[in-house]
């Protein structure tokens, strides 16, 4: 049995393993690290049937149609420290032929506004529903009358109503927040 091939191998990985580049590592770097989480939440989610902006037993058109949605961690101090950013996404789909303005009222535990956002919304069809997409993106000092908000008001709004009218406006939304360290 040749002992050759094994020789070589053992001389060639010794060489290798003291001629192999190391680079120094400068640990005083750490520090100019910044972690910039970003963390994705549902917001708010709602399907509204035409039926809910008209009162049958009156005979009266409701034009607006109104919720409210606790979201107590946007107030937590830690959070309002390091939030930097928040892309608030709302998709609409709409199969009630009215068009639509949906406001959001986020307020504080004591029910001062603290920030503000609205858009309208497309009328579509029972057939053809219309998908309506809004973007609000919150930074700088908006960040930081965001962070007062322990919940948000959903105002939905129609022009006109009647017993007669159908379909379904359905939202559903989500909020990226962008934490940095």
């Amino acid at each position: 049995m040749n002992k050759l091939p094994l020789y070589v191998f053992v001389l060639v990985s010794t060489c290798l393993l003291f001629t192999a580049c190391v680079k120094d590592t400068d640990f005083d770097q750490a520090e100019a690290i910044s972690l910039t989480p970003i963390v994705e939440l549902d917001l708010i989610y709602f399907n509204l049937q035409a039926n809910r902006f008209f009162d049958s037993i009156n005979s009266n058109p409701i034009l607006t149609v109104s919720d409210t949605t606790d979201i107590r961690f946007l107030d937590d101090s830690s959070l309002q420290e390091y939030l930097k950013r928040a892309d608030f996404y709302f998709k609409f789909t709409n199969s009630i032929p009215r068009d639509f303005q949906v406001d959001f009222q986020f307020l504080s535990e004591t029910n001062d506004t603290a920030y503000v956002a609205g858009t309208a919304v497309s009328q579509g069809t029972v057939s053809t529903p219309v998908l309506t997409e809004f973007t609000q993106i919150v930074e700088g000092e908006d960040i930081l009358r965001l962070t007062q908000a322990n919940k948000v008001v959903v105002s939905v709004t129609i022009d006109s109503s009647a017993q007669n009218l159908e379909g379904n406006l359905n939202l559903k939304s989500k909020t990226t927040y962008y934490l940095e360290n």
